[in-house]
């Protein structure tokens, strides 16, 4: 900064703070940034410095200074919700009695790895200070391979509270404490009322909503108090809260759909009390995965969790014998109290177990818990040796066939939805059994920035207006002028297009139910931007005239949110055998679904493209492929799909194949492959003169079907283990498969 403008800035602060001179100290309004760095060199203890109202954009805000719990120094908006840091911004705090609020980043995302930090630098780390009613929404790095942190709690006895978070696409934890490595420091920072909303999957390790610590100082204590939050579809990977360290608490918060589980990853001593899960049947829903020493669940809800294994309502993991820091500690002198497991799918003890995973848990107990599985099935599952757990005091409505009698009552319960809106026991003698009767969960209107409820949700298909558009019309202007949900109604005849359709909102063409419209297409039909997804329904697509090796619809690099792509009753012709690909998947991007459904394909390449993520990190790029009731012929494979890797951090990818038809197709030795899905389903198809079938299982437990298939002149299906040394995984039965020529 020039002296004149240093000068110039001073004086306007100076100006400010003699006309705005509040009872606990001074408010200095500031307009831009100079006037900010200026402000913050001349706060002291009471004072407020005020964003003025409005955009700023490309703000690397540096808040320091000293006050004192009397007398805080603030950062504030001029009025709360109104001060937009928007482009590439952040925040950085540093010094001790801080506090922020009324902040919404929005619109762009951070330059560095971190959105708001609680140090200046490695030397000046925030102590005593708060970050309350601040909103991070979709602040998210275009490309989701590059990781930050939304929240970053270094130093000490520091809160952030009442604050809104929601929408992160890219790599990197929502809210991290940071520990560093020779920092084994007591942090007792404190994370309450807070809103986390949707997070959709990531489709790598890296996708958690809170992580305290890491492996490297776990083996000392964080004391961390996170408390009374709501996670509502915090969904970005298998572990929604990651703990890895010790003494902390996590209590009475409120979990609704959100895929993953709080999981005890690294550190001993920990308490999880009084939280409520509500799944609502959602895959991959859990609740507690403990590992490690003197862990204890108690006074727990869980209703309606569908997860399995790692994702169970409560999963009790085997360890590493002698691990190493950032592997499995074996689970010793665990208490698993006074718990309620309802309509959920799974409790696994010894989870994981395996030639490296085979330390059992030992010295711990399971008492007094009640259990209800979903549909009146048993919910337990050893995986391993489960006697170094003592079950007592527990009771389990009836089931046919249970796994474990002693210490697990038989017998019928009746459950009755309670005031705090939980089911518990009639009987009153089963008061005693099961989470407490005093929960109260906590309300959306405790938590958050009072006056922010975000964004509406993407529109979803077919919710908008619906356009008709004439023969001749111009499908492109139409596309770009279209609004998130829209609509166009294409009439009987053909459209030509050119170049490819840019599609940037949640969109669907869609033809006359009596006459298929023809789309020529001369090059690529679409190509999806940020924030897109594209519904094709009852098409015929031309691509017969396509030169070179092109993509039907391809996804640019760095678009975000995710997106999604829906065929159903869509033809497509394209210029023959291993020419024009279907739907190709960019690197760093990644769908929600894919779904073809009643659709014809013949002379392409491959028709669902998902190979681009190769890096061994586990990324993949989707989580849904479906394909129903769809006939491919002449193409070079149907789908590719690839996620690489060992971790065990993701859901997906999932993958299903019914009803269809595939004839002359294949490219090498394959038709369709799959590698590294968690579930696979192929059922009810026929594949005559083609090549064959390849499941690869990579990592994890994952559940392959391949049944009531019929195979002409066609290999049989095959599976394939690249880590897995245990008997055959994986279910191949009632196929038919014909000898070949």
């Amino acid at each position: 900064m020039g002296e004149a403008l240093k000068l110039r800035s001073i004086l306007a602060v100076a100006l400010l703070i003699s006309t705005s001179v509040a009872a606990h100290g001074r408010e200095m309004l500031v307009t831009d940034q100079a006037q900010f760095k200026a402000a913050v060199e001349a706060a002291t203890p009471g004072d407020a410095i005020l964003l003025a109202d409005g955009e700023w954009r490309d703000f690397q805000a540096v808040f320091t200074g000293t006050g004192t719990v009397d007398k805080p120094i603030t950062l504030a908006a001029q009025t709360k919700g109104k001060v937009i840091l928007t482009g590439q911004s952040n925040l950085r705090l540093g010094g001790r009695h801080l506090v922020v609020t009324g902040l919404v980043f929005r619109g762009g995302y951070s330059p560095t790895r971190e959105v708001i930090s609680f140090r200046r630098d490695s030397r000046t780390p925030a102590r005593d200070s708060r970050v309350t009613e601040v909103v991070i929404d979709g602040f998210s790095k275009p490309d989701r391979r590059a990781e930050d942190i939304w929240i970053a709690l270094y130093g000490t006895d520091n809160r952030v509270d009442h604050s809104h978070f929601e929408g992160k696409t890219n790599a990197g934890v929502t809210l991290a404490v940071i520990r560093p490595k020779g920092q084994g420091e007591a942090n007792r920072h404190r994370i309450d009322h807070n809103y986390f909303g949707p997070r959709p999957p990531l489709g790598s390790n890296g996708g958690e909503t809170i992580r305290i610590g890491t492996s490297e100082e776990s083996l000392s204590d964080s004391l961390t108090l996170v408390e009374r939050n709501i996670f509502d579809r915090t969904s970005g990977e298998v572990e929604i809260v990651s703990v890895k360290a010790g003494g902390n608490i996590l209590r009475e918060n409120l979990v609704l759909e959100a895929q993953g589980a709080f999981v005890l990853r690294h550190g001993n001593g920990n308490l999880i009390e009084r939280n409520i899960f509500f799944g609502k049947g959602v895959p991959d829903t859990g609740g507690v995965r403990v590992i490690n020493r003197d862990q204890i669940v108690r006074d727990n809800y869980f209703e309606g969790l569908a997860g399995t294994s790692f994702k169970s309502a409560i999963s009790v993991m085997n360890g590493v014998p002698n691990s190493v820091v950032n592997r499995y500690h074996q689970v010793a002198n665990a208490r698993i109290v006074g718990n309620s497991i309802v309509d959920s799918a799974r409790i696994t003890f010894a989870a994981g177990a395996d030639a490296e995973r085979s330390a059992a848990p030992v010295d711990s107990r399971f008492e007094r818990n009640l259990i209800v599985g979903a549909k009146g099935q048993d919910p337990f599952r050893a995986e391993g040796d489960i006697a170094g757990i003592a079950l007592a005091g527990n009771v389990q409505a009836m089931v046919a066939r249970p796994l474990l009698s002693q210490g697990v009552e038989q017998r019928a319960v009746t459950l009755e939805r309670a005031a705090n809106g939980l089911l518990y026991p009639t009987d009153p003698a089963l008061a005693a059994v099961g989470a407490p009767r005093n929960l109260k969960p906590v309300t959306r209107a405790e938590v958050g920035a009072h006056w922010y409820r975000g964004d509406a949700p993407e529109a979803a298909f077919g919710t908008g207006a619906t356009r008709a558009l004439a023969v001749g019309a111009s499908l492109a202007e139409a596309v770009a002028e279209s609004r998130a949900g829209d609509t166009l109604a294409l009439g009987t005849g053909v459209y030509d297009i050119a170049a490819p359709l840019t599609v940037r909102r949640r969109l669907t063409i869609a033809g006359a139910n009596d006459a298929k419209p023809v789309l020529r297409v001369a090059s690529s039909l679409a190509r999806i931007a940020g924030g897109g997804g594209l519904r094709l329904e009852n098409l015929a697509i031309d691509a017969r005239a396509t030169a070179g090796e092109r993509a039907l619809i391809a996804v640019e690099g760095g678009v975000a949110p995710n997106y999604r792509i829906a065929f159903d009753g869509v033809s497509v012709r394209g210029p023959g055998k291993g020419r024009l690909d279907g739907i190709v998947m960019a690197p760093g991007t990644f769908a929600d679904d894919v779904t073809l459904s009643n659709s014809d394909f013949a002379d392409m390449g491959v028709v669902v493209l998902g190979t681009g993520e190769q890096e061994p990190k586990g990324w993949y790029p989707m989580e849904r492929l479906t394909i129903t009731g769809s006939r491919f012929a002449r193409v070079a494979m149907v789908a590719d799909l690839l996620r690489k890797g060992s971790d065990e951090s993701t859901f997906g990818p999932w993958f299903a194949m019914t009803r269809s038809s595939v004839v002359d197709s294949g490219a090498g030795d394959v038709s369709l492959r799959i590698s590294g899905a968690q579930h696979s389903q192929i059922a009810q198809n026929s594949f005559a003169g083609s090549d064959g079938i390849l499941v690869i299982h990579s990592v994890g437990a994952p559940e392959t079907r391949i049944a009531s298939n019929a195979f002409a002149a066609t290999p049989a299906p095959r599976i394939e283990e690249l880590v897995w040394k245990g008997p055959p995984r994986g279910v191949i039965e009632d196929n038919l498969v014909e000898a070949q020529p």
